[in-house]
């Protein structure tokens, strides 16, 4: 297994989970990447793949292979950035909430490229937190801690959400006077059957029989049509506690919690790079409630 190349094309398609989105990636074309899988496997002995529903997922070879050839690629990189100097390298993949990507994350990554300038850092917030244990993601911020035993979770940090909405829409429609009366009004909320984790259910917990008439998959599109208007909404503080066109409702009676669990996989949990970004996130990410 001489040919890093191999190991490159390897590892985009481990990352990407389809061949086609590799070859993009990679700037080749498909049969290329497959003609090098083929090649990599029969140096290994064993299929590093399985397809499953047009997806490319890692076999138990394949596990075993990725973290080495993640630590080729750091150590490559490394060396041919020599001239910038020493330090941690590599390529990380995070998986986070949409919410906190948007929020508090983005605006605090020039801190995180000061301090480790050769990290390349992929922050994921497609709808469902990638799998740390099927090596979707080197690091995941979840709403659940997960059981799996090759897992690593940490408590990251406490967030509370309350009801908002906006001025125009309360005199328009009235203000509640307690959870049974949101009844009757707008509320915003996530689409059901789209619900990746029961911590995003909210309406449930603030009142039986609640239902959102507006919905979406996406945390910012909710706020955003909050702060329109359109109804009442379920938000993040970390969101919408700082937002000025919006305004609590039932703030004494309203409060739920949640917590965000820093998840890793035991076998890179130790690497350099995915120790950078997790005191980064940390360091980061906004103060227990």
């Amino acid at each position: 297994m001489k040919n890093w190349d191999d190991l490159r094309v390897f590892l985009s398609v481990a990352h990407a989970g389809r061949v086609a989105a590799a070859a993009r990636a990679l700037g080749i074309d498909t049969t290329t990447v497959a003609r090098r899988l083929q090649r990599l496997e029969a140096a290994v002995g064993q299929p590093l793949f399985e397809s499953i529903g047009g997806e490319r997922r890692l076999s138990d070879a394949g596990q075993k292979l990725l973290g080495h050839a993640e630590a080729v690629d750091a150590a490559i990189l490394s060396a041919t950035e020599g001239e910038r100097g020493g330090g941690i390298a590599g390529h990380v993949r995070l998986s986070v909430a949409e919410g906190l990507a948007t929020h508090v994350l983005a605006r605090r990554l020039p801190a995180l490229q000061s301090a480790h300038p050769r990290i390349r850092l992929d922050l994921i917030t497609a709808s469902g937190f990638l799998d740390p244990s099927k090596r979707e993601a080197d690091i995941a911020v979840m709403l659940a801690r997960p059981r799996n035993r090759q897992l690593i979770a940490g408590k990251l940090a406490h967030y509370r959400l309350r009801l908002y909405a906006a001025p125009a829409y309360l005199a328009a429609h009235g203000v509640p006077a307690d959870r049974q009366s949101l009844e009757r009004h707008i509320l915003l909320g996530y689409v059901p059957e789209h619900i990746h984790a029961p911590e995003l259910d909210y309406l449930s917990e603030v009142h039986d029989g609640l239902v959102a008439r507006l919905r979406s998959t996406s945390i910012n599109v909710q706020h955003a049509m909050v702060r329109s208007g359109a109804g009442i909404g379920i938000l993040p503080d970390f969101v919408a506690a700082s937002d000025t066109a919006l305004v609590p409702v039932l703030p004494n009676d309203v409060a739920l919690s949640r917590t965000f669990w820093l998840v890793t996989h035991a076998d890179g949990h130790a690497a350099p790079r995915i120790q950078a970004v997790s005191h980064w996130l940390r360091d980061t990410v906004i103060p227990p409630a």
